[in-house]
């Protein structure tokens, strides 16, 4: 009989021990959820309007970036890395120039699980004092890489009130995609109060790049807009 109990305890203790680890995982992933602070994927608006957003960098690729969007007057939010801010502020403070939205995507690109509070710290205030260096004085949002958090990150911007930005369109996202399946991707998907993550600055990037005129041609034939993330949490 003890033997059986032990037994029973036994498989309880893992099958709570998997009902964790799933949970947690899949926590960890989720673009609409935290367990602390505010989080937005989309904005929930009858309004068709959407924001493009660029993750990582800035790189070499800064300046062609800038001139597509100038090129389409539109603006975007660059949620960019802290490291590659100091190799690069010349293409921040072009980013700032250009009249862009800055967003803090950490120091290193670590993945913001299982991490101390000091480290978070450090990867986010790092980070916002070379934002500060390229001139730009608008609002800060954060997006976590790879949208990965558990909870020292939502926590640290629970209390220092910043808003987690994820998205809801992520046609590049862990692939090497064409330039016709990323503009086919996009503009199927898009919704009023979307956010667009698109990833130019990467060296596989160039078809990302080519993508956004036609997303922005097609996009605005449909009858929407484009705004920063600040303007669209407006919304």
């Amino acid at each position: 009989m003890m033997r059986r109990k032990g037994f029973i305890g036994g498989v309880l203790v893992l099958v709570i021990v998997l009902v964790l680890a799933v949970g947690g995982y899949f926590l960890m992933n989720s673009r609409t959820f935290q367990l602390a602070g505010h989080l937005v994927s989309r904005v929930d608006t009858t309004d068709k309007v959407v924001a493009l957003t660029l993750d990582d960098g800035p790189t070499d690729r800064t300046p062609d970036v800038l001139k597509t969007l100038a090129e389409a007057q539109v603006p975007a939010t660059f949620y960019l890395v802290g490291s590659d801010l100091a190799a690069h502020p010349d293409y921040g403070r072009a980013i700032a120039a250009a009249g862009h939205e800055i967003g803090n995507h950490t120091y290193t690109h670590r993945r913001m699980v299982l991490v101390s509070a000091d480290t978070v710290r450090d990867e986010i205030e790092r980070t916002d004092a070379e934002i500060s260096k390229t001139g730009y004085q608008g609002p800060v949002t954060f997006r976590p890489p790879n949208g990965k958090k558990l909870w020292s990150l939502p926590h640290y911007l629970a209390e220092h009130r910043r808003t987690t930005v994820t998205w809801d369109i992520e046609p590049d996202s862990g692939k090497i995609a064409t330039t016709d399946e990323i503009v086919a991707e996009t503009v199927g998907k898009t919704r009023p109060g979307s956010i667009i993550l698109l990833h130019v600055m990467h060296k596989y990037g160039a078809d990302s790049l080519a993508a956004i005129p036609r997303i922005i041609t097609e996009l605005r034939t449909a009858g929407y807009r484009f705004v920063t993330v600040s303007d669209l949490l407006q919304h």
